[in-house]
Formats: C-alpha cells, structure tokens, sequence
C-alpha cells in the first residue's frame, strides 16, 4: 500500500507553498552523500517534471561515484546564492549553516529533516524523526505535489534509502523504508545498478586508501570497539582524498564482535577533527554525537572535536565503552 501524507500539518504547508512556487532552490549539507544528493536531486527532477524552475545548489561537488546518477553533472556548485527564490528547500541540515551556502536566507526556507537536534530553522519545518532516510520524506512529498515517479526519480529517492540504512542495515528502518524502495523498483529503478554504481565504482587510490587507514585501526581490550583515522597526508600518499573514505566507517563493523566505530578525519587543522561514529543494535552513538554538539541517530552519527588526537581518542573510547555496556549483552 503507497505510504499515506504524514500527519504532520508542515507537510501540507510544504505541498501547498510548493506548488505556488515558480522558482525553487534545493541544497543540502557540506560533502553531500547519497541521501543529500538523492533526496535533493529526487525533489528537483520531480518539480521539474511540474513545470517549475528548480535547481540544486551545493558547496562540494560530488563524489565520482555520485556523479553518473540522473542529472547530478547539472548541480550548481558555489558557496554563496545572490538570487531569491520562491522557496529554498533544505534537506537533511541541522542548521543553515550545514550548507556551507551563504544567501539561501534571503528566500523562505523550507526545512525538511530526519535527524535528532534540528534547529527548526525554517519558515516551515517538517522533521520526521522517523524516517530512515530524507528520501523517505520526498517520496510523499512527490506523490502529493502529482509530479510523475520517473524512473530518474524513484532511481534518486532509491540511492538516498540504500545509502542512509547502510545499504539496509540499521535499525532504524521500518515497513515505510521498504514500501518505498519497492515503489522505486516499480517505478525503474535498478537496485543492482545503483548499488555496483555506488559501492563498486572504486579507484585504485581508494583500495590503497582502506588499506592505510585498516592498518592504523585501534581496537579495545574486548574487541567490541574499533577506532579509525586519517589525515590529509594520508590521502596524498594514496593519491586519493575524503572522499575515497565513504563506507569504510562500516567495514569494522563487518567483524562479528565489534560493536561500534569511530573515524576521526582531520579538519582545517591539526586540531580540529570530525568524528563519525557508526554502531549495531542498542548501542547508542546518537547521544554521544548529541553531547559532543552533533548529531544523528542511534547506530548512525557524528560531531566535531577539538584537541590532540591521542587525547580525543580515549575520551570517545570511553563513551563508547559505556554505550556499550549501556546496551548490554547482544540477544
């Protein structure tokens, strides 16, 4: 059965501005993943398809391996917005700034989020803390404006669902998720080629990269625990970059016993580091995010931190070990 609207009055407040606008602007957060680039690519292509004129602006161009999916060579890459629009949709963004796009305050901001910790920064906010991915969002969104589910369509709204549950892993997914992603199938999307085009699409700096990064793994006492980091030096030796890092925070997790994750990559200076924190079951990185000045979900998260890495290591060691034990035995 077709997921019904949400109850959220938000959600017909977004349909109804939505389809009085003529002029839309989409972005989502800095380094766009695949729900920032599929849920934003998936609403532009949608309205489209209504007649309107949308595009979708962000501060990073794409991954490689985001780049062959339906119209992202057409993104608008630039870090300041001097138009207005008739609305500024903004995916998956904590707060405004998550863009790393000044100007987008001058149109009236629509804010649309799953995450914990949403500022509601918008003229209208529709945070579903729900939803497994934004692309889960979008697909009712899409429905309700009458735009056609395209196979461009539901092949974006099917990128941001497999990527954001981890290729269908994490817990937060539920019956909803899977509605969808059937509907995206029917609609044409190609589950194997989406998934090849994403995750088997790697460069040769990539292979090298997991490996430099694997062979400085650190892992806990009980070997539930495993933590990862990069610098920007490492990457050069690899000839590669960040970007060659997506999905390696998962690898760890593949190990029967490890339990959580941290990757630390490091920031604008030596000092400043961004931690992603990965998990299973009822170990909870949210709320080590969360206390940190970041965010996410339960299995799924990340901040920031300041301070020589030996130090910041062993403090997030030691919420992880007490997420850990929090959680107790697995079943």
């Amino acid at each position: 059965m077709t997921p019904t609207p949400p109850p959220d009055p938000a959600f017909s407040d977004i349909v109804a501005r939505l389809t009085r606008a003529s002029r839309i602007v989409v972005s989502s957060h800095e380094r766009p993943d695949g729900d920032a680039i599929g849920s934003g690519m998936a609403l532009v292509l949608a309205l489209r398809a209504l007649g309107k004129d949308a595009r979708m602006v962000m501060c990073d161009v794409p991954a490689a391996y985001l780049q062959p999916f339906p119209a992202v060579d057409g993104l608008w890459v630039t870090g300041h917005v001097d138009e207005t629009f008739d609305a500024a949709v903004i995916m998956e963004c904590g707060d405004l700034s998550r863009t790393g796009v000044s100007g987008l305050d001058r149109s009236p901001v629509i804010n649309i989020d799953h995450h914990p910790g949403n500022t509601r920064y918008g003229a209208v906010d529709w945070v579903d803390e729900s939803a497994a991915a934004c692309g889960e969002l979008v697909y009712p969104l899409v429905t309700a404006l009458g735009a056609p589910f395209t196979a461009d369509v539901a092949t974006h709204i099917y990128l941001a669902i497999l990527t954001d549950t981890g290729s269908f892993h994490f817990s937060h997914m539920s019956p909803r998720t899977f509605d969808i992603a059937a509907r995206c199938v029917e609609a044409g999307a190609q589950p194997a080629w989406i998934a090849r085009t994403h995750y088997d699409s790697n460069r040769m700096a990539r292979v090298r990269l997991f490996g430099s990064v694997l062979s400085g793994m650190v892992v806990d006492a009980t070997g539930q625990i495993a933590l990862l980091s990069i610098t920007p030096e490492m990457a050069a030796a690899a000839d590669g970059s960040y970007d060659d890092t997506e999905g390696l925070i998962n690898f760890p997790l593949s190990v029967k016993d490890v339990r959580a994750v941290a990757f630390f990559k490091q920031a604008e200076t030596p000092e400043k580091w961004r931690v992603s924190m990965r998990s299973k079951g009822a170990v909870d990185i949210g709320r080590i995010a969360a206390a940190h000045g970041g965010g996410g979900h339960r299995n799924a998260a990340a901040c920031a931190l300041s301070g020589a890495l030996p130090d910041l290591q062993a403090r997030v060691m030691r919420a992880l070990e007490q997420a850990v034990a929090d959680a107790g035995a697995e079943p």
